[in-house]
């Protein structure tokens, strides 16, 4: 089967593996009435989404807390059972366990990326170097964290074989050849619009599937740092995997109509769409914690206008919503009487609740209005039936 997007190839173990072709496809993009709409409503609506950081009165406390709930959706999508809850609960507890693990790594492994590209281009070294910290510790840390692939990988239900796979990635040989060709696309193709090209990157990232775990997660990965790279956005707030949980079975199916039809432009319209979609959540959520944040400062205000105290720690929520007394006395350097009164403070004011009413040490305190914003699309799914080998 010969198409626009690879070739599928009879391999001597009797199984057939997918051979990719360049970037861009031939012949071209057709750029029908539907996708220029699609281009231009993505395009706006990232726009608006960059531009809503410069009314944010933290915008990093933002951005902080939107790479972990990222952290958490992107690993959900490969079946990891851990919640938004569950991260806040180990920086709080400071244990990290299980799966949680995965996610933690998901977060260092965007800071890591972020930090470097700010000294070092985008390129196959550095998505190893990204890929080292993400399988860290974690499941996949016995599948050679950092390296691409030396033997054949495949993708299919738990318990396939080869011959039995949904979709075998190239050869070894072939995947190194289509690995260099990526990186050379990266920053050539000037003309192609940035949300079709990176539309294309990821579909061809995994259609390659160079590591033997992990692949999923360092594909979308590379989408924020593409754009970031390319200054198409100022903080990395854009993250499609609220969009590709929503749309799992719709999003494996797109990629697969790739490989099997050459069908890049159903691909990129489902991608722009979600990109469109997910720029209006983020926008959304922003104003809600713009509006939280202004409603809760008012009620410190007429409460206390004199204690600084209280503005401080509001503060310090939006980057920590679950809290202990202890935790407080040193964020606002404060004896524990006087922090252990601004927290029954800020319960007396439905800023705050007991998530330990029964406990008389260790109680934690949630900011409960904050996290149910967050949250959004973070809960857990059953695993995926998937195996992303």
């Amino acid at each position: 089967m010969n198409n626009r997007a690879g070739t599928y190839i009879d391999q001597s173990s009797g199984y057939k593996s997918f051979i990719p072709k360049k970037l861009p496809p031939e012949p071209p993009i057709v750029m029908d009435e539907e996708m220029i709409y699609l281009l231009s409503v993505a395009d706006r609506k990232l726009g608006r989404l960059d531009g809503i950081t410069q009314i944010l009165p933290n915008p990093q406390l933002f951005v902080a807390m939107y790479v972990k709930k990222e952290a958490v959706l992107s690993s959900q999508i490969e079946g990891t059972q851990a919640s938004l809850i569950d991260i806040l609960n180990t920086e709080d507890q400071g244990r990290l366990g299980g799966d949680v693990i995965e996610v933690v790594n998901y977060v260092k492994a965007i800071q890591y990326g972020l930090t470097r590209m700010k000294e070092f281009p985008l390129s196959l070294r550095l998505i190893k170097e990204i890929h080292a910290i993400l399988l860290e510790g974690g499941r996949g840390s016995l599948k050679n964290p950092g390296e691409f692939r030396t033997s054949q990988n495949w993708i299919g239900p738990p318990g396939c074989t080869l011959s039995t796979a949904t979709f075998v990635p190239p050869t070894v040989p072939e995947m190194q050849i289509a690995l260099g060709d990526l990186e050379l696309f990266f920053y050539n193709e000037k003309y192609i619009p940035a949300l079709i090209k990176i539309a294309l990157i990821h579909a061809q990232f995994e259609t390659i599937h160079p590591f033997l775990d992990g692949n999923g997660r360092m594909g979308r990965l590379l989408i924020t740092f593409w754009l970031c790279h390319q200054q198409i956005l100022s903080e990395p707030l854009l993250y499609l995997s609220y969009y590709f949980k929503q749309n799992r079975i719709e999003y494996y199916d797109r990629l697969m109509e790739v490989r099997k039809k050459g069908n890049w432009e159903g691909w990129i319209k489902f991608f722009l769409k979600g990109v469109a979609e997910v720029s209006d959540e983020s926008i959304g959520a922003a104003k809600q914690i713009i509006q939280l944040k202004d409603v809760n400062s008012k009620i410190l205000y007429v409460k206390n206008n004199n204690n600084s105290n209280y503005q401080r720690l509001l503060d310090a929520l939006f980057y920590s919503p679950i809290i202990s007394k202890n935790q407080v006395a040193k964020i606002l350097d404060v004896s524990y009487p006087t922090a252990s009164s601004v927290v029954d403070d800020f319960c007396e004011l439905n800023i705050l609740k007991d998530d330990t009413p029964t406990q008389t040490r260790n109680k934690r305190y949630i900011f409960v209005d904050y996290l149910n914003i967050l949250e959004k699309g973070t809960e857990i799914n059953p695993p995926n039936n998937t195996s992303h080998i």
